[in-house]
């Protein structure tokens, strides 16, 4: 039941008006139906539900208008009744598609999907434009990560409609989830020769020789692509991005330029066109499309980490850590940021800043040895060797074999006096790789002083 509509329709405005002044105005039932698909596809359940009911007063047998209000009463969980409205229907209209479609949407929304799989394979059966529920079937063999079958059934939806672009989209995602690109590039090769000019498959053909790294026939691709339709943006990011790869960084401005031309800014086309001038060493331009990319997207994190790094490649540390500060006060979960807030601290000597950031970045989750092994050390140049133990026990799980850990856990303990521990964990140290002895030389000289410790080194050594 699709009818196309735009909200400046007079049947639109013609209800929204009589929902004003409370008047009753006859609408026929084709009315009724678009005006309630309109709120429908707008979002807009509480209007479209209104249409509904007052479609139904004025016209009670309109069997699509009941359909629409078991569309509503499914998105809003009510299957009961959607259910006895649903036999009712089946019993006047035993051959209707969307009697058979609708009982499937109520199964999908309950998680059995193969049920809902019988249901449409009925429908099949009794549609004249069987498309969109080739598509609908796929969907559900996707809810089950069934992607064999999946791919199947948009292939099928294509087999009958060759435009349906989604179906298209679906298909290629089966084939990446399945790792078969090169199945999938024979795929679109077929679908190509009945479709020469169809800009979306020579685009699809063309992130698949990218993700082979095979680039000059991705780049083929993504021309044909643009020959198919020279106002196709996606074609021209993607091309950007291979003749990046092929280090002809003019040539993908080139590429890139023309998309800010086409259509709106994107993030991703500045954020690329930053990295180019990066590559060909123009700083000032690097930096002003990095800024125009965090100014269009403040939450693309790739922009606000590109700037960063940026300075902190040119060292200057200061201009590092204000972005870095900028970005971690638009999204303070982002470990990215944290990581970078930590190591540029760290780097500037602000150590109680720098282990704000090591622990952020542990406590989001990211448990990287070095990670541990840096806030192990900020711990220590800060006086605090009893949280430096409890940093370094805590890294220990997750990397028993570390030697790292193990000869500075063995420092930190022969430090405080307690010489068991730290022979145990010299012990363990030496074990596993002696030649990282000279942590303790570097930050315990005193443990590393001791006759006994001096001993044991020799020994394994």
């Amino acid at each position: 039941m699709n009818y196309n509509h735009e909200g400046n329709n007079p049947s639109l405005s013609r209800f929204e008006s009589m929902l004003k002044t409370n008047d009753v105005v006859f609408f026929d039932s084709d009315e009724f139906e678009t005006i309630a698909n309109y709120y429908i596809e707008s979002g807009k359940i509480a209007l479209a539900r209104k249409a509904v009911k007052l479609g139904l007063e004025q016209h009670p047998s309109s069997t699509n208008l009941k359909l629409f209000k078991i569309e509503i009463l499914v998105f809003e969980n009510k299957f009961d009744q959607a259910n006895a409205l649903l036999s009712e229907l089946h019993e006047l209209e035993p051959a209707n598609e969307e009697i058979y479609i609708q009982k499937a949407n109520i199964y999908s929304k309950q998680d059995n999907h193969k049920r809902a799989v019988d249901l449409l394979e009925m429908a099949i059966d009794l549609s004249n434009d069987p498309a969109e529920i080739y598509s609908l079937i796929g969907m559900e063999y996707l809810f089950m990560d069934d992607f064999v079958n999946a791919k199947f059934n948009f292939m099928k939806c294509l087999e009958v409609d060759d435009e349906d672009y989604s179906a298209l989209y679906n298909v290629i995602y089966c084939f990446d989830f399945l790792e078969q690109h090169d199945e999938a590039i024979a795929y679109l090769n077929l679908f190509l020769d009945k479709n020469p000019y169809c800009e979306v498959a020579w685009h699809q053909v063309g992130k698949q020789y990218f993700d082979k790294k095979e680039y000059n026939k991705a780049l083929s691709a993504f021309d044909f692509a643009i020959i198919s339709d020279d106002r196709f943006v996606g074609a021209y990011l993607e091309k950007g991005k291979v003749l990046e790869k092929l280090g002809k960084y003019n040539e993908a401005l080139e590429n890139y330029q023309i998309t800010l031309e086409l259509d709106d800014p994107t993030s991703f086309a500045l954020l690329r066109m930053g990295k180019c001038y990066d590559k060909l060493g123009s700083d000032e331009l690097a930096i002003k499309h990095y800024s125009r990319c965090v100014h269009e997207d403040p939450l693309l994190d790739n922009g606000w980490i590109a700037i960063t790094d940026f300075y902190v490649k040119r060292l200057d540390y200061q201009k590092a850590l204000y972005h870095i500060n900028k970005a971690i006060n638009i999204d303070s979960e982002n470990v990215l940021y944290w990581k970078r807030y930590a190591r540029i601290n760290h780097r500037l000597k602000f150590y109680e800043e720098a282990e704000v950031g090591y622990r952020k970045t542990l406590e989001l989750g990211n448990y990287e040895l070095q990670t541990w092994l840096s806030r192990a050390d900020i711990l220590l140049e800060l006086g605090e060797p009893d949280a430096a133990i409890i940093n370094l026990t805590q890294a220990l799980e997750f990397y028993p074999e570390s030697a790292e850990i193990n000869f500075r856990l063995s420092g930190l303990n022969y430090t405080n006096g307690d010489d068991i521990q730290g022979r145990y964990f010299l012990k363990n140290a030496l074990k596993i790789d002696p030649e990282f002895s000279i942590i303790l030389e570097e930050l315990f000289p005193y443990a590393y002083q001791k006759k006994e410790v001096t001993a044991l080194i020799a020994k394994y050594s």
